[in-house]
C-alpha cells in the first residue's frame, strides 16, 4: 500500500525551529479524505508541527488490525467498527484486546444502497449477491437492516466481502454484484450511468454516525498533544470547507489529489460532501442520535447478541474539547 506524506509542503523554515511530530494515519481512498487534503495543502498540519503519513486501506479488517498492532496511530473509518470490535462482534479475532475509541466525527449520513439498473425493488434482489466491505462490520449491518425492512430475510440474498467503498463501486459498475452500500461521493459515478439508488439510510433508519477518527486509548494517553493537534487541524479544515468563498479552491485541491475526476464532477462531489443534513461534520462534533442508530442496529444484528445503549462507552471528547478550546459534548 502506498503511503502519502502530508504536512510537509507548508513546513518551510518552521521545521528548522520546531521538531515535527510524525503521525501514522490509515483510512480508505477517495474524496472523503478532503479534510486531510485541506489540512495538508493549507498548512494546518504543518502549523501544528505534524508530519501526517496517510496509508490507504483495502478493507476494514486491514485497517483495524494495523491499528491494534501499533502499525498505525489513527484510523479514519466508520464508528460501527469501534463498537463492533470493542464488543467482540468484529469480522476477525484481534491479536490483542482492543481499546479503541472515537475522538471526533468527520461525517454523518451519506450512506446509500445503490443497485443495478434492472433492480426496481427489494424483491428484485432475491437470490442476488451484494458486495460488502466485511460481513460483520461497517455498513454491512445497515445493508442487512435495509433489506430486512424491504421484506427480505436472511437467506434471500448473499453477501460477499469485497473491500473498501471505491472497490465496491467499481465492482458494481462492472456488474459483478447486484448492489452495495456506497458512501458519498462514490455513488455519483454509478448513478450517472444508470445505477439506481434504492435507499438513503438516513431516510429509512434516521440519523447515522458514519466516519470518525479512531485511536487506541493507550496510545492517546501517551500522545495527547499530537492527537489534540491533529484534531485541531482536521476540524479547522472542515470549518474552512464550509466557508462558501473557499468552494472553488476546495474543488482545485480535490482535483489535485484525484486528478482523474473532471472539474464538473469534482464540484458535484464537494457539494455533496457539504450538505446541510449529511456530509462533513462542522467542528468534528459526534452525533449522539447517529451513534444511537449504530448501536440499535448492532444490538439487533451483531453477533454475539448484545444490547448496546450507551455511546459514551466508545468515545472520549476530552481531546476535541482541548483542540477546540472549550467544552463540547455529544448532542443529545
Amino acid at each position: 500500500m502506498t503511503r502519502t506524506l502530508l504536512g510537509l509542503a507548508a513546513v518551510g523554515l518552521v521545521s528548522l525551529v520546531h521538531a515535527q511530530t510524525p503521525l501514522r494515519v490509515i483510512g480508505f481512498p477517495g474524496g472523503a479524505n478532503l479534510p486531510l487534503w485541506i489540512a495538508e495543502d493549507k498548512g494546518l498540519f504543518a502549523r501544528e508541527q505534524l508530519v501526517v503519513n496517510v496509508c490507504p486501506s483495502p478493507n476494514s479488517v486491514v485497517l483495524i488490525q494495523s491499528l491494534v498492532e501499533d502499525e498505525e496511530d489513527i484510523a479514519v473509518a466508520a464508528f460501527d467498527n469501534v463498537v463492533a470490535y470493542q464488543e467482540g462482534q468484529g469480522e476477525v479475532t484481534l491479536s490483542t484486546t482492543p481499546d479503541f475509541f472515537a475522538f471526533m466525527s468527520f461525517s454523518r449520513g451519506t450512506v446509500r444502497l445503490v443497485v443495478s439498473p434492472d433492480v426496481k425493488s427489494y424483491d428484485d434482489l432475491r437470490g442476488k449477491t451484494l458486495a460488502v466491505d466485511s460481513v460483520a462490520t461497517g455498513y454491512s449491518l445497515v445493508l442487512q437492516k435495509l433489506l430486512q425492512l424491504g421484506g427480505l430475510k436472511e437467506g434471500d440474498y448473499r453477501l460477499e466481502p469485497v473491500g473498501a467503498t471505491g472497490t465496491r463501486a467499481l465492482a458494481l459498475m462492472e456488474n459483478k454484484f447486484s448492489g452495495t452500500i456506497l458512501t458519498t461521493p462514490l455513488e455519483i459515478a454509478p448513478e450517472s450511468r444508470g445505477y439506481r439508488r434504492l435507499a438513503n439510510a438516513v431516510d429509512v433508519l434516521g440519523p447515522y454516525q458514519t466516519i470518525v477518527g479512531i485511536a487506541r486509548r493507550s496510545w492517546a494517553m501517551g500522545n495527547r498533544d499530537a492527537l489534540v493537534h491533529f484534531i485541531r487541524a482536521s476540524t479547522e479544515a472542515i470549518d474552512w470547507l464550509f466557508d462558501p468563498k473557499h468552494r472553488a479552491e476546495a474543488v482545485e485541491i480535490y482535483r489535485k489529489h484525484l486528478p482523474n475526476v473532471p472539474e464538473d464532477a469534482a464540484r458535484l462531489h464537494v457539494d455533496a460532501l457539504l450538505g446541510d443534513r449529511e456530509g462533513f461534520t462542522r467542528g468534528g462534533a459526534l452525533d449522539w442520535q447517529g451513534m444511537m442508530t449504530v448501536l440499535r442496529i448492532r444490538s439487533e444484528l451483531g453477533l454475539p447478541r448484545k444490547t448496546l445503549t450507551d455511546p459514551a462507552r466508545y468515545l472520549d471528547e476530552s481531546y476535541r474539547r482541548s483542540a477546540r478550546g472549550g467544552p463540547a459534548r455529544p448532542s443529545p
